[in-house]
């Protein structure tokens, strides 16, 4: 079942909760954000990024998020959530999700995000800090060239 999330460093697991169907028998779009959103915390919480933030008040802030939904998740189930940087600028980067039904036993979404570095003391953009560059370039075991 893992294989579908091979290449993606970082994996967390989830129950699909009862509170999170809607009127059409189904997990609600919304929770999907939510799914990438916990996944993107601990891509974050794995990188350290919080810490650098708490030294430098530079930090992520998302830009963009998009979804494509694959197949309709519904209660009960447990998700597999999988995150990687598929590419990395000079003030941001790109992350990649997917989404694994245990139920199913198929990917039920795919989607990515644009995080900017941001200095939240100045209220700016700012370059991604090379702390966090290396540590993610290490957990993904590759190096991105800086567009």
């Amino acid at each position: 079942m893992r294989h579908d999330l091979e290449g993606f460093p970082v994996q967390i697991e989830l129950p699909v909760q009862w509170g999170e169907m809607d009127a059409f028998q189904h997990v609600n779009n919304v929770s999907y954000f939510r799914y990438f959103e916990s996944a993107r915390i601990a891509y974050i919480e794995r990188i350290g990024q919080i810490e650098v933030m708490n030294a430098t008040g530079i930090g992520p802030i998302l830009a963009s998020a998009r979804c494509e939904f694959k197949r309709p998740l519904t209660y009960p189930d447990r998700i597999l959530i999988g995150i990687r940087v598929s590419e990395m600028g000079r003030d941001r980067f790109t992350v990649q999700f997917r989404i694994f039904s245990q139920k199913l036993q198929k990917i039920a979404a795919e989607g990515d995000g644009v995080i900017v570095s941001y200095n939240y003391r100045e209220r700016r953009r700012a370059p991604i800090p090379e702390e966090i560059r290396r540590r993610i370039e290490e957990l993904e075991g590759r190096t991105f060239p800086i567009e």
